[in-house]
């Protein structure tokens, strides 16, 4: 095949990709919106809720250390993929059959969701990947998040719709809009299937092998260091969203429009810093590391509107900049014979990380606001430290910095 029909066909199978993440994303980014507060009204406490948070992210990116393995070893990377935006999407409506009585039962369910991102992500990222020798690393990633983000914005805006126009109990709207997001969830998974008989074999667009060397190997690890730091001190939404329903500082039923413009700013950040990083490399998560430091003084030492406001459109910044670049910076250090291998123990380091920072976040928060700013802004400072020495070493070779 010619290179310029490759590179359309590497195009059009990128776009149907971001078709899927749009679908999938307006589904569970929707529910994750009102995990919050649904799980305070129904009886969790902060604690609890910071665990599930971490807990979930621990167990869906830990599981990428297997999957990820499992994906290249039979390159099944379709049916890794189906199985898990099965399990990740349909679990959601059940959380509409969920009320206090039952309570552990939604905690076990929004821990199933992220089981089935765990299985699909490092698949998903691999094929994302294959595609960048045609399109670019960044702008490669960065269009897969915007599509992400796309859906990640109208999902909570469609949850705050269903909230808003619900008669009866708050309980009885967050419900209703679980279980209609579950429209979305099936539609998801019948255009994944449909996408599969068109691009069986989407290996074979990748047409620029990487050869492994040590220095990508020392680069990967201290890389992976660095994003731990991250990790370990970026605030998850269900605790800043907790933090606006228990502080009375908005009411509850704007929390999913506070996600959904955090999510429009994610969008846009992931386009500016997939090209940035495309002409800058890591200095482009560097600067995204530097907005991220404002977001903990902005969003818990303002109770004003304008401070939630604000700390939130710093958090989609530095979120979108992170979600875009992060993986990026893979594809360019790892074959693709290894790729969702690796990716699964990027997913599964960044994991444990953003367990362990969510747990002590949930556990300061209750104690002190100032040392949850501390904590937050000391970790991010040190992650800004070992990109900065990842950026270094990644001049002293030929491999882009």
């Amino acid at each position: 095949m010619k290179p310029t029909n490759l590179k359309k066909q590497a195009l059009l199978f990128l776009l149907l990709l971001g078709v899927i993440s749009f679908l999938s994303d307006f589904t569970h980014e929707g529910a994750r919106s009102i995990y919050g507060p649904y799980l305070g009204l129904i009886g969790a406490s902060a604690a609890v809720i910071a665990f599930t948070s971490g807990l979930g992210e621990f167990i869906g990116q830990s599981l990428r250390i297997v999957t990820g393995y499992i994906a290249d070893k039979t390159k099944k990377y379709w049916l890794m993929m189906i199985l898990g935006y099965a399990i990740n999407l349909l679990v959601i409506p059940l959380l509409a059959f969920v009320d206090a009585s039952i309570w552990h039962v939604a905690i076990v369910l929004i821990l199933l969701e992220r089981v089935g991102k765990g299985i699909r992500a490092p698949a998903k990222s691999a094929l994302t990947s294959f595609t960048t020798s045609h399109l670019g690393v960044g702008k490669a990633f960065a269009l897969q998040e915007v599509m992400d983000q796309v859906g990640a914005f109208l999902g909570p805006v469609f949850v705050y719709l269903v909230l808003q126009f619900q008669k009866g109990s708050q309980l009885d709207g967050y419900q209703l809009a679980f279980g209609l997001l579950g429209i979305f969830a099936v539609l998801t998974l019948v255009i994944l299937i449909l996408s599969k008989q068109k691009y069986p074999h989407p290996e074979a667009m990748e047409s620029s092998p990487i050869k492994q060397s040590p220095i990508r190997s020392r680069l990967l690890i201290v890389y992976f260091i660095a994003i731990a730091f991250i990790a370990l001190g970026f605030i998850d939404y269900p605790i800043l969203a907790f933090h606006v329903a228990s502080t009375s500082s908005m009411d509850v039923i704007y929390i999913p429009l506070l996600y959904a413009m955090a999510m429009g700013v994610d969008a846009i950040a992931a386009f500016i810093f997939g090209h940035l990083f495309d002409r800058f490399g890591v200095v482009s998560l560097m600067i995204s590391i530097l907005i991220s430091l404002g977001i903990a003084p902005v969003f818990f030492l303002h109770s004003s509107s304008f401070g939630l406001f604000f700390g939130l459109i710093l958090w989609g910044i530095a979120m979108g900049a992170q979600e875009s670049v992060l993986k990026a910076v893979v594809a360019t250090l790892v074959s693709k014979e290894k790729r969702a291998t690796v990716y699964g123990m990027f997913y599964t380091v960044f994991g444990l990380a953003w367990f362990t920072g969510s747990f002590i976040v949930g556990l300061l928060y209750e104690q002190n606001l100032v040392s949850v700013i501390i904590f937050v802004t000391l970790m991010q400072i040190l992650a800004l430290l070992l990109l900065g020495i990842y950026h270094s070493l990644s001049r002293k070779s030929t491999i882009p910095a």
